[in-house]
Order: C-alpha cells, then sequence, then structure tokens
C-alpha cells in the first residue's frame, strides 16, 4: 500500500513540474513578444516554482539509458539565447561564484540569456521526451531531468533569481538609502 501512495505522489509532482516545465518553455519560446520588464516579472514568479518543483523529481534508475533523447538543437538554443541577450541588453551579464566547480574565491561573469535558454533546453528534453509517452522514455526524462536538476538547471535558477530580484528592486534599494542619508 504504501509503494502505491509513494508512485501516486510521484506521478503528482512529476505532472506538476511537466505542468510548470511546459509553461516556462512556452514563454521562453515567445520571449521576443515581450519587454524586459515582463520577462524579469515572468522570472521572478516561474523560478522558485521551478525550482520547487524540480526538488521533487523521484530519482529512478532507467532500465533503457540509451533510450534518453535530446530535442533542442544548437540553432534553436542560438536563437532563443541571443533573443533573451538582446532583450536584457547591458543587463545581461551578471557575476556569481560557481559552487560546481569552485575553487578558491574566484567570481565568474554569467549570462541571464545562457542560464535562462540553459534552463529552457533540460526543461524542454524533458517535456519532449516524457510526451512520448512509452515507458523507456517517460523514466530516461524524469531520471535526467532529476540529474541535470541536481547537477545544472537547480544551480542556474538559483542564481537567475538572485540576480533577477536585483534587477527588479535595485531602484527600491537605492531609494531607501537615499532617504537614510537625507
Amino acid at each position: 500500500m504504501a509503494d502505491q501512495q509513494d508512485t501516486g505522489n510521484h506521478k503528482k509532482q512529476v505532472i506538476e513540474l511537466l505542468t510548470v516545465a511546459n509553461e516556462y518553455c512556452m514563454f521562453i519560446e515567445k520571449a521576443y513578444d515581450y519587454s524586459k520588464e515582463d520577462i524579469l516579472q515572468y522570472i521572478s514568479k516561474i523560478s522558485p516554482l521551478l525550482y520547487l518543483k524540480g526538488s521533487l523529481i523521484p530519482e529512478l534508475k532507467p532500465e533503457n539509458p540509451e533510450a534518453y533523447e535530446r530535442y533542442v538543437t544548437e540553432e534553436v538554443w542560438e536563437n532563443i539565447f541571443n533573443e533573451l541577450r538582446n532583450k536584457f541588453g547591458r543587463d545581461d551579464e551578471f557575476w556569481f561564484i560557481d559552487e560546481i566547480s569552485f575553487q578558491g574565491e574566484e567570481i565568474t561573469k554569467g549570462s541571464m540569456g545562457e542560464h535562462l535558454t540553459d534552463v529552457y533546453q533540460d526543461l524542454k528534453d524533458f517535456v519532449s521526451l516524457y510526451s512520448k509517452n512509452t515507458a523507456d522514455s517517460i523514466i530516461n526524462a524524469i531520471a535526467e531531468c532529476g540529474h541535470l536538476f541536481q547537477t545544472n538547471w537547480g544551480y542556474k535558477l538559483l542564481r537567475i533569481q538572485k540576480n533577477v530580484h536585483h534587477l527588479l528592486y535595485q531602484h527600491e534599494i537605492k531609494d531607501d538609502y537615499a532617504e537614510l542619508d537625507e
């Protein structure tokens, strides 16, 4: 009985991630329709939700890992990246400490467009593979999405969230400090 309930909970968690991931992908694919402010507002709201849903992905071991496929082509990735980078302009670049390959106190220059596009690629591949609706493709999609959350897009969402928060609210911080000077 516990196994059935556990499986049911996992299915619900995966479906919820699929829903949010698909929404994110559809938005990013149409970034050309939105202003920089609209994109920042959207990312500020969906990024924490994606992170939460990603953290709930069950760990699975695929029986046929060779059934894993990537769907986002280099051309699609480049088009989305360039659109986002152009939208953000001078706000595209930000500094962060790379937690994955952290050595010393070295900071790294990041790109909002690159981070958002990398998250898009991992999530679009997840949604596309899952939608093939075969047992192997579903298990591979979940397993790889969980792995990539732990090693790639989870980190990128956290970096993005911090930078988006700064871009949205930096003027309010400056205003608060200006009042203190008066």
